[in-house]
């Protein structure tokens, strides 16, 4: 299904966007980062903090993470400010890179089990399933900040995944 080298790739790609829209939300002051724009999630500021809140959750199935306190609702409050945000995001996505970057084909064999607070109920599914719904869930979230950002008047880089920088 996927491989570790798609893993790795996706990892560097997720570091890679997640730098380019803070980037692009860095010229934005807080105001609008936090306003309300119709979003799942509402603001800018609080779809970051659920993918981050969501990435961890998941790293906390995946590997020795913290699991994150609250569920999808609080996820909106992950962090309390943009500059505690910046940090956790640019560690996590640090150790994210890391932990892909040491996947062999076995790790991605066989399945995982959780008690998802989604569909308030236990669930188990194959292990590689899990790592691709992990970084599609990233794209998709990072896809509505990108929206919320152009709107707002921002410029966020390219977003194609064979546009990434060699090297990343």
């Amino acid at each position: 299904m996927i491989t570790p080298g798609y893993c790795h790739m996706m990892a560097r790609y997720n570091a890679w966007q997640n730098e380019s829209l803070i980037s692009a939300a860095a010229g934005l002051p807080v105001a609008e980062l936090t306003k309300f724009r119709g979003a799942h999630f509402g603001s800018i500021f609080a779809t970051f903090n659920h993918l981050l809140w969501g990435d961890t959750i998941w790293m906390s199935r995946f590997a020795e993470w913290d699991k994150p306190e609250g569920g999808i609702a609080s996820s909106v409050e992950f962090t309390p400010s943009w500059a505690v945000y910046l940090r956790a995001r640019r560690e996590a996505d640090r150790q994210i890179t890391d932990w892909a970057g040491r996947l062999d084909a076995e790790a991605l064999e066989g399945t995982l089990g959780w008690f998802s607070g989604a569909l308030n109920q236990q669930v188990e599914r194959p292990f590689a399933v899990c790592v691709a719904h992990f970084f599609n869930h990233q794209t998709h979230h990072r896809g509505q900040i990108h929206a919320m950002l152009t709107a707002a008047g921002a410029r966020p880089g390219d977003t194609d995944l064979f546009a990434m920088p060699e090297g990343l």
